[in-house]
């Protein structure tokens, strides 16, 4: 679940506890509204948890230093044969 969901799952909650006064046979809007926004904020909460996780790692893609050989060439020696 992501933040947008959770908080959309806020709202929804929030809004049939609190401002819809309407009756539905069987069924109580108040508490239909507070498990919404249970369930929001635990989804915010767990949403949290784990980008917040991601966050943490850092990678670089820094180049590593390259190591320069130094050769010489003698001429007063014959090469090797």
């Amino acid at each position: 679940m992501g933040i947008g969901t959770s908080i959309f799952l806020i709202a929804v909650g929030a809004i049939l506890t609190f401002a819809v006064n309407a009756s539905v046979g069987g069924i109580d809007l108040d508490v239909v509204g507070w498990i919404l926004m249970a369930a929001g904020v635990l989804g915010l909460i767990l949403t949290t948890l784990v980008w917040g996780r991601r966050r943490q790692v850092v990678t670089t893609d820094a180049e590593q230093p390259v190591e320069y050989r130094r050769v010489e060439e003698r001429r007063d020696v014959a090469p090797p044969m």
